[in-house]
């Protein structure tokens, strides 16, 4: 037999039990009785087992239930999620090991988010839920929503929310950013329904950028000449008159998403990102207001590294200290 969890949460091996019980899958719990040594504390951990041929079965039940992140490793396994901190410890994230990560630009969108307490946000293409959950760590009483297509991460994302104890304002939802409008009314999201959209769609086009061979990361980078379009009509159909959009997009690509915009939105602020101080932008960060007649502001860049590659107090502030970008109190 084979280690398949361990832990010395009590809940948490019922619930595991339950689901190998509902699925005829042979087990043994081991350590339980140690309970009588520790005084009753639930010090020590206790073992599931599973025998060989029911291990791929047993793992791909608990990756569907959305515990993977509990699952022990195969001999000569790498870890398939890794638990990450951010924000300077204020928020832990469960992540895939492999394909697409949470970085940088999930922390600049929600940094560059002007959110205030008590006002709904969505997170299109939230992923694990970096960006909306970064926001609701730095802004009290703020909802989010987490829109995200891709099962595994969804449910993922939901992790998120529970480990850093946000669920009393915080929700994720399996849904395609592109899907009619009475799929978003079914999962509770109107028109009309939220103060602010954040967004980082998927940003290169695979005739004329170079993509990734590992799926998940060309899923979440890779997309075809009117995903732009329509998620801004998604993000324009979601907010109320006066929402407020805050993108994060190829500095190369500013053009397409100033084009993408005007139908729908004015009162454009743009913040170039740049790698280093001494280098051009690779990153814009994008807000714009829902039927504003406003002129187009360009601010200036952050930049986030130094001319000898050290990172510069300006981005230590919001990617360590929590802090919010200009662009978020315009």
């Amino acid at each position: 037999m084979r280690e398949l969890v361990r832990t010395n949460n009590a809940v948490l091996i019922t619930a595991i039990e339950a689901l190998l019980k509902g699925a005829d899958i042979p087990h043994v719990v081991l350590d339980q009785h140690m309970s009588v040594l520790e005084g009753s504390l639930g010090i020590l951990p206790r073992r599931i087992l599973v025998d060989d041929e029911h291990q791929d079965i047993a793992r791909e039940l608990l990756r569907d239930a959305g515990l993977a992140h509990e699952l022990r490793l195969l001999p000569g396994a790498k870890a398939e999620v890794t638990d990450d901190a951010v924000l300077g410890g204020r928020l832990r994230l469960t992540q895939k090991r492999r394909g697409h990560r949470a970085g940088h630009d999930a922390i600049l969108l929600a940094a560059a988010t002007g959110a205030r307490p008590g006002d709904r946000a969505i997170d299109l293409g939230a992923g694990v839920g970096a960006a909306g959950l970064a926001l609701a760590v730095r802004v009290a009483d703020v909802a989010v929503t987490l829109v995200e297509l891709d099962p595994a991460l969804a449910d993922i994302a939901g992790e998120n929310i529970l480990r850093n104890g946000l669920e009393a304002r915080a929700r994720a939802v399996m849904l395609d950013v592109t899907a009619p409008s009475d799929a978003f009314a079914a999962a509770g999201l109107g028109a009309g329904s939220a103060d602010h959209v954040l967004m980082n769609p998927p940003f290169n086009n695979p005739a004329r950028q170079n993509v990734s061979p590992d799926p998940d990361r060309r899923s979440a980078h890779v997309a075809p000449d009117d995903t732009l379009v329509q998620w801004i009509a998604a993000a324009a159909w979601l907010l109320h008159s006066a929402g407020t959009l805050t993108m994060i997009w190829r500095a190369d690509g500013l053009a397409e998403v100033l084009a993408a915009l005007a139908p729908r939105f004015g009162g454009i602020a743009v913040l170039p990102v740049h790698g280093r101080e001494d280098q051009p932008a690779i990153r814009v960060l994008v807000r714009a207001k829902k039927g504003s007649r406003a002129p187009l502001e360009l601010l200036p860049g952050l930049a986030l590294n130094d001319a000898d590659g050290r990172p510069t107090r300006e981005a230590e502030d919001v990617l360590r200290e929590c802090q919010a970008l200009p662009l978020a109190e315009r």
